[in-house]
């Protein structure tokens, strides 16, 4: 049975995996995956291979880690929203999703993610098990709690939160990276967000008359 780490050499390791990750990210967003070595990755970082390779035994599962540090949580950690009003809930998570989209080089991130992973098996065998980040777990939650209450009807949350989130990311996210000028104001990104919200209310609420007229257990008869 391994020994427990002590709490410094935790935090010794917590403070290399997380040198590793930024050096990672700054080489694999400027040079791509293929250009990118772990003994380079461990010189920016300045630990040993010995040290890299022991938090990350493969360049595949160093690429994801950075991924899915790039999609944590926005600045100010993203909550689970009260039930009983969609609306509300639904506005405070597509802004924190905003928030995620707009993070400096999230743009490099995705082009590199998108080119890159085409093009090496090591990262087509790799999931990048995005429903883990997050805002997109909370999203997850909240849909799921707003069915349990009778606040919405919502037989397929994951695909409400499709159809919420890429609402939001085909204008504010995705024309960037076509469009090297695009750019929303302040007013304009919460109208976004206004609208996806009102559509997801719209589809999936419930109002307290409609819920009292139709039962849970009758849903789908």
């Amino acid at each position: 049975m391994p020994r427990e780490l002590s709490a410094y050499h935790r935090r010794i390791a917590a403070t290399n995996r997380a040198a590793i990750v930024d050096a990672a990210t700054a080489l694999f967003l400027e040079h791509g995956y293929d250009r990118t070595s772990l003994t380079r990755v461990a010189e920016h970082a300045g630990v040993s291979k010995a040290t890299l390779f022991k938090q990350f035994p493969t360049k595949a599962e160093l690429f994801e880690a950075m991924v899915l540090e790039a999609g944590g949580a926005p600045a100010g950690a993203v909550v689970d929203p009260p039930t009983g009003d969609l609306g509300a809930g639904l506005t405070a998570l597509g802004s924190a999703y905003v928030e995620l989209l707009n993070r400096p080089r999230m743009e490099q991130l995705i082009r590199t993610l998108i080119g890159e992973s085409q093009r090496f098996p090591e990262l087509r065998e790799r999931t990048f098990d995005f429903g883990t980040l997050p805002v997109f777990a909370a999203l997850g939650r909240y849909l799921r709690a707003e069915d349990a209450a009778g606040s919405a009807r919502i037989d397929d949350p994951d695909a409400a939160a499709a159809q919420f989130l890429g609402m939001i990311s085909t204008v504010v996210f995705w024309p960037r990276l076509i469009h090297g000028g695009w750019s929303l104001s302040e007013h304009e990104t919460r109208n976004v967000v206004d609208e996806a919200v009102q559509t997801i209310v719209a589809r999936y609420g419930v109002t307290p008359v409609s819920r009292a007229a139709t039962p849970r257990s009758s849903r789908g008869a």
